[in-house]
């Protein structure tokens, strides 16, 4: 089990309140029931609709401190293309007040920073830049006008209804 720790209950408390990650706030919740109310961490885990392997996890990451408690960087495959000169793509590219197209947007990048990407891969870092489709999809352009269609449509049949007069002659 954990020993005390070397934080005071108010301090601590003090920065549960001032936590803004709910994540952390969560796991600080967890070290204050077992470490400072000593309850049994699976009853609170149990309580936090949380696993007891979770509550074991973060109570040892605790050891490292309160710093344990908080998410980690996640690792991953670095950017291609250096952060200034994708400053410098957005930049051109939301100063015009033009559509892009794929084709122009994967021209740019190439120009500026020397990397090619797929088109698909180009509509995913415009997504994650914040930029919105501008120009719209191709129209057809052997289309049939409004006439033509309209002229296609199915009519109405035509039913012949027997009135009351005529059926009165007979």
């Amino acid at each position: 089990m954990l020993e005390k720790s070397n934080i005071p209950r108010a301090r601590f408390e003090q920065l549960y309140r001032k936590e803004s990650n709910s994540d952390t706030k969560e796991r600080m919740l967890l070290v204050l029931n077992v470490v400072y109310d000593k309850h049994i961490p699976a009853q609170v885990a149990r309580d936090l609709h949380r696993s007891r392997t979770w509550a074991s996890d973060w109570l040892k990451r605790y050891r490292e401190g309160i710093e344990g408690l908080k998410d980690r960087p996640k690792t991953g495959r670095p950017p291609d293309s250096p952060e200034g000169t994708v400053y410098e793509i957005k930049n051109e590219l939301s100063s015009s007040k033009q559509g892009w197209t794929t084709k122009q947007v994967e021209n740019l990048i190439v120009k500026k920073s020397g990397i090619r990407y797929h088109y698909t891969h180009i509509y995913r870092l415009m997504h994650k830049w914040g930029f919105k489709q501008k120009v719209p999809r191709k129209v057809h352009v052997n289309t049939a006008s409004k006439e033509e269609k309209e002229g296609f449509k199915k009519q109405p049949e035509k039913y012949w209804i027997i009135s009351n007069s005529i059926k009165s002659l007979h």
